[in-house]
């Protein structure tokens, strides 16, 4: 059996450009190559947006829960194509078939599983779900554009 690739969040920060308060991935682990992946947020109550989503009833906003499948999907694509340090940056195309099953919360382990419906050299398809506990959290398809500088390519 092939050992399965993994980022821990030192290499996510040299793949991804997003950083605090925006960085909504922790780890992201059992990557294998561009078919599949899975993230995992660990959900904090520290997160600045529990201040007002909702004040004394706190609840990830579902687009944070979609960003993170995003992320999880760039990182696996950035891990697998080596592409750590080169200011690559990822731009949302389309949501689709977008659902919300269920509160994510403070305390919560998120966890993005992903894969890869098309792949392409700059736009890609892929299918995320979100998990808590086994879960159903949040399901989408999305399409991302990644765009690498001149001298990365």
């Amino acid at each position: 059996m092939t050992e399965l690739a993994s980022a821990d969040i030192q290499l996510i920060q040299a793949i991804l450009p997003h950083r605090y308060p925006f960085l909504l991935v922790d780890r992201v682990e059992d990557i294998d190559g561009v078919k599949s992946a899975r993230g995992i947020k660990n959900v904090t109550m520290n997160e600045p947006h529990f201040q007002g989503h909702f004040p004394g009833t706190p609840i990830m906003p579902g687009v944070t829960i979609i960003e993170a499948l995003a992320q999880t999907a760039a990182v696996m694509v950035g891990v697998t194509h080596n592409l750590a340090d080169t200011n690559m940056l990822i731009y949302f195309m389309s949501i689709d078939k977008c659902k919300f099953r269920r509160k994510v919360v403070p305390g919560d382990v998120l966890e993005l599983h992903v894969e890869t419906l098309r792949g392409g050299s700059k736009i890609w398809k892929f299918k995320g779900r979100g998990l808590v506990n086994g879960e159903m959290a949040a399901e989408a398809e999305f399409t991302a554009m990644m765009d690498l500088p001149e001298t990365a390519k």
